[in-house]
């Protein structure tokens, strides 16, 4: 039998649930690989080792009284740190929150606990979510299990990480700008934003309140959306939580790509951001396989990424420092200064930029929604290459922002990346992005599901 922290979770849920797997052994053959590997990879920034055992045995008992609750009953998941976990500290990664210990869970911690998840660790990020991988941290960047020498993506650079690394089979991460997706191109994972609101917010450090998005990080397609039933559904305490119910996201996971009608948008990595030949090699032959398995592919023409960016970071940048200002003014010295940089730009957007960027951000999500009338979902670039050396701060600087997973913040839909190949110069994942209208993430989970089953891609693992 394959090593129980090898396994998708899914795999691991089925054999929970036949008792032919324990929770408490599951966690253990996780813990022992945590601390085998981490050493080179940074991921955890802290460890629940007795609470999640106490967590496992409780599990246990429970499942051999009366079967799991749940898919995730016994099944161990990271939590980025910005995630609220009650009684251990949430520090995002900064010296500025080294000792707020979280009174309750977060939404989306309570329930995944209500499922019956396990939590064993907190894990790395960069500092509140918005800085970089510095140096200049309590704890070091995290890094990408392909090639240690490189950055996993950012900023749930933990998660991405100790999923890709079999440290836990899922963990959740945050995704204001392209955050979940960014690490999950970088290391071969499945990685959801989902549409704005579908999620809890709730008990997040926030990093800007009308972008930021809640997501899971796993290894197949089928274990994200396992992962996304258990957090998705209305929370009436986050003001911008939708009041929709959530659904069964695995449903249409069989029915395949027959019939589907994808759009490519061939513009965002041929003209607005020149991919590297083999990102873009790898696109194409994404498409021509959607394809082959029965879809129907066309070119759809979206307003330049430049426009989305901008939109982006006009928003995001005074939403953040309305969360951080004090501390800027009072104690800048304690950022990294990568952090640093990155927030002060803010206190100089005027409040006239804010609205006119919200304004255009209006006609951004119509013209995407005019793409919809025609096509089922999207498909695009999500990085332009592959992940750079994480010791190279001028080349992490160029490629944070050669991407195209921002577009999909300023205007809220749902957007997946799954791996598309692998780096034949680095020997590190490509990724690629799917797209769908709001709150249809059953057809963007079938579509990505049945590119996973086509592709070579979804059994290959980091050379730890």
């Amino acid at each position: 039998m394959t090593a129980p922290h090898a396994m998708p979770l899914a795999e691991a849920a089925a054999l929970i649930a036949a008792r032919r797997l324990s929770p408490v052994e599951l966690l253990q053959s996780c813990l022992e690989h945590i601390a085998a590997v981490e050493p080179r990879l940074n991921a955890v920034i802290r460890l629940a080792e007795e609470e999640a055992m106490a967590q496992a045995r409780a599990a246990e008992a429970e499942i051999a009284r009366g079967g799991p609750r749940s898919p995730l009953h016994g099944v161990p998941v990271g939590l980025k740190d910005i995630i609220d976990l009650a009684g251990h500290p949430t520090t995002c990664h900064s010296k500025l929150q080294l000792d707020r210990v979280a009174e309750a869970d977060a939404a989306v911690t309570a329930r995944l606990r209500a499922a019956g998840a396990v939590f064993p660790a907190k894990l790395a990020t960069h500092e509140f979510a918005i800085g970089g991988p510095a140096f200049d941290l309590p704890f070091p960047p995290a890094r990408n299990p392909w090639n240690t020498a490189h950055h996993p993506g950012g900023s749930s650079s933990g998660s991405g990480a100790a999923v890709a690394a079999r440290m836990v089979p899922a963990a959740l991460g945050t995704d204001t700008g392209g955050s979940v997706r960014h690490p999950a191109s970088h290391c071969g994972l499945v990685g959801l934003k989902p549409t704005y609101g579908l999620v809890s917010r709730r008990g997040v450090f926030p990093l800007a309140f009308t972008l930021d998005h809640v997501g899971p990080m796993t290894r197949t397609v089928r274990d994200n959306a396992l992962l996304l039933n258990a957090i998705a559904g209305h929370d009436p305490e986050d003001p911008g939580s939708a009041a929709r119910p959530g659904e069964d996201y695995t449903r249409d996971l069989h029915l395949g790509l027959r019939g589907l009608r994808i759009g490519f948008v061939r513009h965002f990595h041929e003209v607005d951001q020149p991919a590297v030949p083999e990102m873009a090699a790898a696109l194409e032959a994404a498409a021509d396989l959607l394809a082959a398995e029965g879809a129907t592919i066309t070119s759809v023409i979206l307003p330049p990424l430049g426009e989305f960016a901008g939109v982006n970071r006009t928003i995001l940048l005074p939403e953040a420092v309305a969360i951080h200002e004090t501390w800027l003014r009072e104690r800048p010295g304690d950022y990294a200064g990568l952090t640093r940089r990155r927030l002060l730009p803010g206190m100089f957007v005027t409040g006239a930029d804010y609205v006119q960027a919200q304004r255009r951000r209006r006609q951004l999500v119509a013209a995407v929604e005019a793409a919809f009338a025609e096509v089922d979902l999207l498909l695009c670039a999500s990085s332009m290459e592959p992940a750079c050396r994480i010791d190279d701060p001028a080349e992490v600087d160029r490629t944070y922002s050669r991407q195209a997973r921002t577009p999909f913040n300023v205007t809220g839909h749902p957007a997946i990346s799954v791996m598309c190949g692998l780096s034949r110069e680095a020997g590190l994942p490509l990724g690629l992005q799917l797209v769908a209208p709001s709150f249809r993430e059953a057809t963007l989970y079938r579509a990505a599901a049945g590119y996973e089953r086509a592709a070579p891609w979804k059994d290959m693992a980091p050379p730890l």
